[in-house]
């Protein structure tokens, strides 16, 4: 089977353009939805994800802003690392350079999952270059969980990483025989979705081997949560610096628990947290039109 056996656009869709910049001597890519002179949006996706999984979210923005969502380094058609330690500052470091480089701030980010997280480092870090903020499930590991880590020993979580590392450098990814069966995988790993949305991120999602079967395009070591990953008295520092108005969203059918019960809602100067029912991790998805509704709302 060949690439021109993946399923078409929808009739009437016009895509966004692939374009690259350099950052820590990686080739980086991003898609640009266009309209220049609009304000800038950056939408920053989850780990294992990809840029095109904020379509449908870039297609109802695009007349209204210059929209841009790029390849975090290992996902999509970004480089991977040599090594393989993706800690959450080399993530900020590219995201930072993306917007210096492309000279888009002030602007508006919307980010998910471990993008949420680059996001709200990076607005902590830089508070004078965003607009406006919204982090879906983006603020991570819960404060119960964190807790329960913090009784591991620091020296038993490094050599849980080596260990993680080195069953990883021996994992070879998975090959699957059509782009349908990648996509039968995409399906299940989350029910909501509908099938024109599975095909579409798995479309976006794989690439072929060379003997035509097809592959996640993220590098397996993506996987492995570096051991200076997530700070929570570092966390709590950023979120008290970032004045901007900010939105904080949560699937209530997710594993992330609800910022206002657990107390970190209040660590924001300007923060609302949203609730979606019927939704999980993928609130984006989960439930577009209302996610299109909050999004809306909240950037008016």
């Amino acid at each position: 089977m060949t690439s021109s056996s993946f399923p078409p656009l929808a009739a009437g869709e016009t895509g966004p353009t692939s374009n690259t910049y350099f950052s820590q001597r990686l080739r980086l890519h991003y898609v640009d939805w266009g309209n220049e002179g609009a304000p800038p949006l950056l939408l920053v996706h989850g780990g294992r994800d990809h840029c095109r999984n904020w379509d449908w979210v870039a297609q109802s923005l695009k007349d209204r802003y210059h929209v841009i969502a790029p390849d975090l380094r290992g996902h999509g058609d970004s480089q991977w690392m040599l090594g393989g330690a993706y800690d959450l500052m080399d993530f900020v470091y590219d995201i930072a350079q993306l917007v210096h480089q492309k000279q888009l701030a002030p602007l508006t980010i919307v980010g998910h999952s471990l993008g949420g997280n680059i996001s709200l480092r990076y607005a902590g870090l830089y508070p004078e270059t965003v607009k406006q903020l919204v982090a879906i499930e983006g603020l991570g590991p819960s404060p119960k969980l964190v807790k329960e880590r913090s009784e591991t020993p620091r020296s038993d979580k490094l050599r849980q990483w080596i260990d993680d590392m080195r069953g990883l450098s021996g994992r070879l990814p998975k090959r699957y025989a059509s782009w349908e069966e990648a996509c039968q995988r995409m399906q299940g790993e989350n029910p909501h979705l509908n099938p024109e949305q599975a095909r579409h991120l798995t479309v976006h999602g794989v690439h072929q081997n060379e003997d035509g079967t097809y592959s996640w395009k993220f590098d397996n070591y993506v996987r492995a949560f570096s051991p200076n990953a997530f700070d929570p008295v570092e966390a709590v520092a950023m979120w008290e610096r970032i004045t901007c108005p900010t939105l904080l969203i949560r699937g209530t059918e997710s594993w992330a628990s609800d910022p206002v019960e657990d107390g970190r809602a209040s660590h924001f100067p300007n923060a609302r947290v949203e609730n979606v029912e019927k939704a999980g991790h993928w609130v984006h998805h989960d439930q577009l039109d209302y996610f299109l509704k909050l999004l809306d709302g909240f950037l008016d």
